[in-house]
């Protein structure tokens, strides 16, 4: 399963946001307003739960300065990434676009697809934060 978030403009270079992306404590900013958890279990890894849906654990996966970060399922469950590619557009402005890819079965795809199109849009839309 494959899911884009709509591209997003930030008023921020793409250095910058490399290395916002790449603190994990940042993303407890991107998070919805429905977390009800958000832990940094180390420099790599942090654990968030949203109201009514189980708790993720994502660790980085790899990093591509400055153009691509890369998290990851750290259980092997529900194998996922979460790909955050950042063009730079000006010198203070970039393009930022989520790409989630998982491997589901079909009913599980089509329970998640939803919450989890919702989830990176919302995080894509909340960069400006960062």
């Amino acid at each position: 399963m494959n899911l884009e978030s709509p591209k997003v403009n930030v008023e921020k270079s793409a250095d910058y946001l490399f290395t916002s992306l790449t603190d994990v404590k940042n993303f407890e900013k991107l998070m919805p307003e429905s977390i009800a958890k958000f832990e940094v279990l180390d420099e790599n890894a942090f654990i968030f739960g949203l109201k009514g849906m189980p708790e993720i654990k994502l660790k980085m996966k790899d990093k591509v300065a400055p153009n691509k970060v890369v998290l990851g399922a750290a259980s092997d469950k529900l194998p996922f990434t979460l790909t955050a590619n950042i063009n730079s557009l000006t010198p203070n402005t970039s393009e930022v676009q989520l790409l989630f890819e998982g491997e589901f079965n079909p009913m599980m795809a089509m329970m998640v697809k939803g919450p989890i199109t919702k989830f990176i849009e919302t995080l894509a839309g909340n960069m400006n934060k960062l």
